[in-house]
């Protein structure tokens, strides 16, 4: 699942003319699963490493996360991202659909979304690449 994840990013990046190497890409969501703060075989731990390799520089935000340290299999050592400003992201990758967030204000607010999640069911936007 994280490299076709990986490849649905790059293929969001390319039909706006952008590339992976340089881009700005906001994480949503690093728990295993919806509404919970498990981190233990999180398919996004490895997402990060993969996008990170290829050039992206990921933020992440998780309402169950305010930090991800270093564990057996990662060492990330990030912060949780405020969700202002979306905007500027090139990409807002949804990896955990959490409760907690406003999918439509998120699409709305975003130049690119990837959502691997099926948590934008129902919005209608050119922005949105589902995975």
């Amino acid at each position: 699942m994280p490299a076709h994840v990986v490849q649905s990013v790059a293929m969001g990046l390319n039909q706006q003319k952008k590339a992976m190497n340089g881009s700005l890409i906001l994480m949503l969501g690093m728990a295993y699963k919806k509404d919970i703060d498990d981190l233990r075989e999180s398919p996004s731990l490895r997402v990060i490493e993969l996008l990170r390799e290829q050039g992206a520089e990921v933020l992440y935000n998780d309402p169950y996360f305010p930090t991800v340290g270093r564990g057996r299999r990662y060492d990330l050592n990030m912060t949780c991202t405020p969700l202002d400003n979306l905007e500027q992201y090139d990409c807002v990758l949804i990896m955990t659909d959490h409760s907690d967030y406003d999918y439509h204000k998120i699409v709305a607010q975003s130049q690119l979304v990837v959502d691997s999640r099926n948590a934008t069911k129902g919005i209608q936007s050119a922005k949105i690449v589902r995975c």
